[in-house]
């Protein structure tokens, strides 16, 4: 409304500051609201049918590629089987190091 202490173009400026703030705080209001809702969302329990599935999948033969059969170049896997299972939990660690580093790679480019 009009204030009788202030002159008119005073009062319009206020106005207009407080028609601004109003339509930022509920943009503000909003965005909570939703992040809320989401984030409750993504704990509510999910009422999906369990179902079971058995493969009959060979330990050695996960990640195989057919027709190829289970990459060992060098013949490793037949010399020292025992180290094969330590061999590939260690190229599954240098896979995501590297992945990581990609990531951080593109990270530390563009920003």
């Amino acid at each position: 409304g009009n204030h009788p202490s202030l002159p008119q173009s005073i009062d319009n400026k206020y106005q207009k500051k407080t028609i601004i703030i109003n339509k930022y705080t509920i943009m503000k209001l909003a965005i909570i609201i939703a992040s809320l809702v989401s984030s409750v969302a993504a704990f509510a329990p999910s009422s999906s049918v369990k179902s079971s599935t058995s493969l009959n999948v060979n330990e050695l033969e996960l990640g195989v590629t057919e027709p190829l059969g289970v990459f060992d170049p060098l013949g490793w896997l037949e010399s020292e089987p025992e180290a094969f299972e330590r061999r590939r939990a260690v190229e599954r660690k240098h896979g995501r190091v590297a992945m990581a580093a990609v990531l951080g790679n593109i990270v530390h480019n563009n920003h």
